[in-house]
C-alpha cells in the first residue's frame, strides 16, 4: 500500500471525485496528514479510506488497541468498541445522515477512558464530496473541559471550605424535593455561637481556620447520603435525604457533640457551641421549595438562639406566623411615623436637693388605629430588629426638642431626656441628627439629655465615647441608662464621657424586700458615679420610702410613679402648677404648725 511522504496510508482505490489519479488523492492525504488532530476519511458505510499520522499515533500514545485500526477497518465499529451506548449509536446515525447529504455537519464532545485517565475529544465531521465520503477529526480538548469543570466546580462550592455554596445547596435540595420516590427531606441550619467574638479578638485569618475546622468536623459526622454546605459566615446547612424529624434530631445531637472538643486556634484554645434549627418536608409534601425549607430551618435556628443558644429547635408554623406578624407591624410602624400616629408622653424628673422638677423624659407611644395606645415594649424591640428604630428616634428627637422649645417660650425651663438606640451609633449620623433637631426647634443644647443603656454602650464603647464626646462639647448632656442591669466593665464606664448615671429600677425595687443590701448597692453606684464626675438618677421610684432612702443615699435626681406617671405634653404645665401649689401649701402649714 503506497504512503505519502508524511506517512499517511493511501488505499489503492482512492480516486479524486472528478476522476483524478492517485497523485491527486495523495494531495488530499497530505493535507489530512498535516492536521495535528487524529483524522480519518470514511465512506458511507464507515470504511476507513484514509487515516493520518496523528490517528496512528493516538493508538500508541493512549496504548489502546481499539484505536489501532487503519485503512480498511470500519470506523463505526471503532466507535462502538469504545462504548456501545445510545449516544454513540446516535452519533453513527448522524454520520450516515451526513454521508447521505441530509446534514451539513456533525459535532460533539465525548470522553475516552484511557490507561492514563479520561481524555476528552471534540469530534467534527464534514462531507468531503458528493460520493458520500466524510472527513472526521478528533481534537483533544481535555484541558478545556477540565478548566470548564474546575470553573463550574468553583462556582458551586465555597472557596474557603470546599463545601457546596448557597446556590449549589439550593440546587441539591430542589433536586431532592423533586425526586419521585423520595422520602422525608430534612434541612438542618447551624449557626456557631460566639463566632463573631473569635473574629473580633483573634482576626479573620484565625476565623477562617476555625471555619475550615468546622467544615471537617461536620462532614465527618454526617451519613453517606447527607450533604454539608456553607451558606456564608458561620452558617452551615445540612441536607438530610430520607430523614424524618427524629433522625434529624439524632444527627443534630451528633453535630453538637463535635463542639465538645475544644478548638485549637493557635494563640489559644477555645470552646464554642452551636444553635441548630430543623425543618422537614414530609414525603407527601410536593409543593415545598428549597428556599421555603431553608427559611423554615433558619427560623427554627433563631428560635434556638432566642432560647439561650446551644439548643436545637424544630420548625413549627407558629414561628413563621410570628415573623410574618413582625414584618406586618414593621411596615405599619413606618407608616405610623409618616401618618402622625406616634405621640410622646413625658415623665417628670425630680431634682432631690431642691425638690423641684428639673426635667422630663420623653417616652414614645403608638396610637394604633385598631389596637389602641401601644407602650414602647410593644414595638421598640421590633423597631430595633427591623431597622426602623433610627427613623423612629429621629422623629422623637424632632418632636421632643420642638416641645421643649415651646415650654421654654412659655416659661417652663425643663431639660428633656430622649432615649437613643445603639443602632444609631452604627449609622454615623447621631451627632448630625441631634444638631439638626436642635436647630430646627431653636432649642439650646443644654436643654437636651441623650440616654443610652449600659448594655448598648458596652456593645461598642469606643464608637459611643467618640460620639458622646462630640455631643457634650456642643452642650448636650449624656446619660447612661439602666445602670446595674448589664455587665459592662468599669474601664468602659470610666471611658464614656457621660454626665448622668441612671440606676436601674431593679435596684430601687429591691429596697422593698432587701433594704440593707439594696441600699448598699445604690450607695456604691452613687459613689461610683460621683467618682467619675457623674450625677445619679434613680428611676422606678414608686413609694415614699424609696424616695426618702435614695435621697439619703445621695442620689441627685429621681423619677417614677410616686412622683408622676408619664403624661401627654398638654398636661405637663397644669401638673407643675398643681404640684407647686401643693408644695407652697405644705410649707405654709409647716411654718404655722
Amino acid at each position: 500500500m503506497p504512503r505519502t511522504r508524511s506517512g499517511a496510508q493511501l488505499p489503492v482505490d482512492v480516486r479524486h471525485r472528478d476522476g483524478g489519479e492517485q497523485g491527486q488523492a495523495g494531495l488530499v492525504a497530505g493535507v489530512l496528514d498535516a492536521l495535528p488532530s487524529p483524522t480519518v476519511l470514511i465512506d458511507a458505510d464507515g470504511t476507513m479510506l484514509l487515516v493520518n499520522s496523528a490517528w496512528q499515533a493516538a493508538g500508541d500514545l493512549l496504548d489502546d488497541d481499539r484505536l489501532r485500526v487503519g485503512v480498511g477497518g470500519n470506523y463505526f465499529s471503532v466507535i462502538l468498541s469504545l462504548s456501545d451506548d445510545a449516544a454513540n449509536r446516535e452519533r453513527i446515525g448522524q454520520l450516515q445522515e451526513l454521508a447521505a447529504g441530509h446534514r451539513t455537519t456533525v459535532s460533539a464532545d465525548y470522553a475516552l477512558a484511557t490507561v492514563t485517565g479520561v481524555r476528552w475529544y471534540h469530534l467534527q465531521a464534514s462531507r468531503a464530496d458528493r460520493s458520500g465520503r466524510v472527513v472526521v477529526t478528533h481534537t483533544d480538548v481535555t484541558s478545556r473541559v477540565e478548566a470548564e469543570r474546575a470553573s463550574s466546580w468553583r462556582a458551586r462550592h465555597d472557596h474557603l471550605t470546599d463545601l457546596p455554596n448557597r446556590a449549589h445547596l439550593h440546587d441539591l435540595i430542589s433536586a431532592e424535593l423533586r425526586r419521585p420516590d423520595r422520602g422525608p427531606v430534612t434541612v438542618l441550619f447551624l449557626d456557631v455561637d460566639g463566632f463573631k467574638d473569635v473574629n473580633d479578638t483573634l482576626g479573620h485569618e484565625v476565623g477562617d481556620h476555625l471555619l475550615r475546622e468546622l467544615a471537617t468536623r461536620l462532614t465527618s459526622r454526617t451519613r453517606a447520603q447527607d450533604t454539608v454546605g456553607r451558606l456564608g459566615g458561620d452558617e452551615f446547612v445540612v441536607l438530610c435525604r430520607d430523614c424524618d424529624v427524629d433522625g434529624a434530631l439524632a444527627l443534630a445531637e451528633r453535630f453538637q457533640s463535635t463542639f465538645d472538643e475544644p478548638f485549637d486556634l493557635g494563640e489559644r484554645v477555645t470552646r464554642l457551641t452551636v444553635s441548630i434549627g430543623v425543618a422537614t418536608a414530609p414525603r407527601d409534601d410536593l409543593g415545598l421549595r428549597s428556599t421555603d425549607l431553608v427559611r423554615d430551618a433558619d427560623l427554627a435556628m433563631y428560635a434556638a438562639k432566642a432560647a439561650g443558644r446551644n439548643r436545637v429547635r424544630v420548625f413549627s408554623p407558629e414561628l413563621r406566623s410570628a415573623v410574618e406578624q413582625k414584618v406586618l407591624v414593621a411596615a405599619e410602624l413606618r407608616e405610623a411615623i409618616e401618618a402622625g400616629q406616634l405621640v410622646l408622653h413625658y415623665q417628670p424628673v425630680l431634682h432631690l436637693p431642691s425638690g423641684e422638677v428639673s426635667g422630663v423624659e420623653a417616652l414614645v407611644r403608638w396610637q394604633h388605629p385598631e389596637r389602641g395606645l401601644l407602650m414602647p415594649c410593644d414595638f421598640i424591640p421590633l423597631a430595633e430588629q427591623t431597622g426602623v428604630v433610627v427613623q423612629l428616634t429621629r422623629w422623637v428627637l424632632a418632636e421632643a426638642t420642638r416641645q421643649a422649645a415651646a415650654w421654654e417660650r412659655a416659661g417652663l425651663a425643663l431639660v428633656t431626656g430622649v432615649n437613643i438606640s445603639a443602632a444609631h451609633f452604627g449609622t454615623g449620623t447621631l451627632v448630625a441628627d441631634v444638631h439638626d433637631a436642635l436647630d430646627a426647634a431653636g432649642l439650646a443644647p443644654e436643654r437636651l439629655v441623650l440616654e443610652l443603656t449600659e448594655t448598648s454602650v458596652a456593645e461598642d464603647p469606643l464608637r459611643a465615647a467618640a460620639q458622646f464626646a462630640q455631643l457634650r462639647v456642643s452642650g448636650v448632656e449624656v446619660s447612661i441608662d439602666d445602670f446595674g442591669s448589664g455587665f459592662s466593665s468599669l474601664s468602659q464606664l470610666v471611658s464614656i464621657p457621660a454626665g448622668i448615671l441612671k440606676l436601674d429600677r431593679s435596684l430601687v425595687a429591691g429596697i422593698e424586700v432587701r433594704r440593707s443590701e439594696s441600699a448598699a448597692a445604690i450607695a456604691a453606684v452613687v459613689g461610683l458615679g460621683a467618682a467619675c464626675g457623674m450625677r445619679s438618677l434613680a428611676e422606678g421610684v414608686e413609694t415614699a420610702g424609696q424616695l426618702e432612702l435614695i435621697a439619703e443615699l445621695g442620689c441627685t435626681h429621681a423619677q417614677g410613679f410616686h412622683i408622676a406617671r408619664p403624661m401627654p405634653a398638654a398636661e405637663v404645665a397644669d401638673w407643675l402648677v398643681i404640684r407647686r401649689a401643693a408644695r407652697r401649701s405644705r410649707r405654709t402649714r409647716l411654718q404655722t404648725a
